[in-house]
């Protein structure tokens, strides 16, 4: 590998702002922000709108939403 391309691989604070939820793990992200974690160490903080804490795949509370019968229409033609 050349030297001095790559950017930067260190551990971050990821936090999904609509449940506070929080996970540590490593990124190349980097912020302005920093959060103190359970280990006492200060990390940078990154804050998303979604992680799996909070997205409807992962939580199981997942919509179909049916516009005009679409959905019925689909499973009546292709149901065998």
């Amino acid at each position: 590998m050349k030297a001095d391309i790559h950017p930067k691989y260190q551990p971050v604070v990821f936090q999904d702002i609509s449940t506070d939820f929080s996970f540590l793990t490593r990124s190349t992200m980097t912020s302005k922000e920093s959060i103190k974690w359970e280990d006492g160490k200060e990390y940078p903080l990154i804050k998303v709108e979604i992680s799996s804490h909070s997205h409807p795949f992962f939580t199981g509370k997942q919509k179909i939403v049916d516009t005009a019968g679409r959905v019925d229409k689909f499973r009546r033609r292709y149901a065998k």
